[in-house]
């Protein structure tokens, strides 16, 4: 995982308190009891998957939605009072939103021309702020053409510029990669982060994709059936997941069943010592991620025995795909693809496997995982290579 970033905080701006909201549709909670800060400066990345809630959030953001109850607070005032066009917001869709009868620059302009004449920019200053906008997202030379002459990423920077003309304290990004190939999404996203520390802009981003919100973002709010599940940087979101949800949504996780015994929590042969909870609970569920498990060749070492099924060569890294009969289960291991050799396996071939580190969740009989009793388990010695 990176170091955190440093960022460049506004002062005068104040923090962004969200407290309490609901918002339903027919059937169900879009949102439930969502409370959230964001600070001014920060690149926020709401993560979860479809229907979580992560687009409601950002509507009622935006003043195109609004909450059943709950409160939007921005330096003392009520933010969800102030109308739409007067909260000083940047929005970029998913789907560009473009006008197609209009060029590159009549786009780019659209926010500043359709003010009231009070506080509409004169056509100099306007043309000179889309000539600005128009080197700064690379699209200098394009400003004559129509959204269908451009390519996917290029489209995606007008609809960036189009935000930004207006000079917003927020911006807001609804899936804006989502219509984009991989190649394009890796290249656009970076720029985006450089943008965002050039302009110090507090910027909030929805996104399902576990990537783009780990790579981008100095906070991930994760979500799940309109709660927020956890809130923090994405290194503790990763490596310090809070709930199982957030254990299994981000990243690839191995799920085992751990019980306890005379020694100890034990899965299989894996036997972890101390019981945390002193026997209050006789199963807990562990997450364990594919790169958290050692793997050998030698006998002597600690763990399971397991039979090497396949090897998935993935550039730099390769899955093992390994069945452990005392678990009577599969797990995925990654190493480093030049280990291979080193470690001498390939597939048919008999392993001993041991985590280093997992995170567990006991359950409370009725097979609810209890997050607050969450305990994260690192092995006491370097398991030996």
């Amino acid at each position: 995982m990176k170091s955190p970033r440093m960022r460049r905080v506004v002062i005068k701006d104040m923090a962004l308190e969200l407290s309490h909201l609901n918002r339903r549709f027919t059937g169900f909670a879009a949102l439930n009891d969502v409370s959230l800060t964001i600070a001014p400066g920060e690149f926020l990345a709401l993560l979860g998957p479809s229907g979580s809630g992560k687009t409601t959030l950002l509507r009622i953001l935006a003043g195109l939605d609004y909450p059943d109850s709950g409160s939007v607070v921005k330096e003392g005032e009520d933010f969800l009072a102030t109308p739409a066009r007067e909260r000083r917001i940047g929005m970029v869709f998913q789907h560009y939103a473009l006008f197609r009868h209009l060029t590159v620059i009549e786009n780019i302009a659209f926010g500043l021309r359709v003010r009231s004449w009070r506080s509409r920019p004169s056509r100099k200053v306007i043309r000179e702020r889309v000539d600005r906008l128009l080197r700064r997202v690379q699209l200098e030379g394009l400003g004559g053409r129509y959204p269908t002459q451009l390519s996917g990423g290029q489209r995606q920077r007008v609809a960036l510029a189009r935000a930004l003309a207006v000079e917003p304290d927020m911006l807001l990004l609804d899936e804006p990669f989502g219509a984009l190939d991989a190649q394009v999404r890796v290249t656009l996203r970076r720029w985006l982060r450089e943008l965002h520390e050039e302009l110090g802009l507090t910027t909030v981003f929805v996104t399902h994709d576990q990537e783009e919100a780990l790579e981008l973002a100095d906070r991930v709010a994760v979500m799940n059936n309109g709660r927020i599940e956890q809130v923090g940087p994405p290194e503790a979101i990763y490596q310090q997941p809070a709930t199982p949800f957030v254990c299994e949504f981000i990243g690839k996780v191995n799920r085992l069943t751990v019980r306890k015994q005379e020694a100890g929590l034990a899965a299989g042969d894996w036997l972890l010592g101390d019981d945390p909870w002193q026997g209050r609970y006789p199963e807990a569920v562990a997450y364990v991620r594919p790169e958290q498990l050692r793997v050998a060749a030698s006998s002597t070492q600690p763990g399971w025995e397991a039979r090497l099924r396949h090897i998935y060569l993935a550039g730099s890294v390769a899955h093992l795909d390994l069945y452990v009969p005392s678990l009577d289960q599969a797990l995925e291991a990654d190493v480093a693809s030049e280990d291979l050799s080193r470690l001498g396996v390939q597939a048919g071939m008999d392993l001993r496997v041991a985590p280093r580190s997992a995170v567990l969740f006991p359950n409370d009989g009725n097979g609810n995982a209890l997050s607050e009793e969450r305990w994260i388990w690192q092995a006491r010695s370097p398991v030996p290579a």
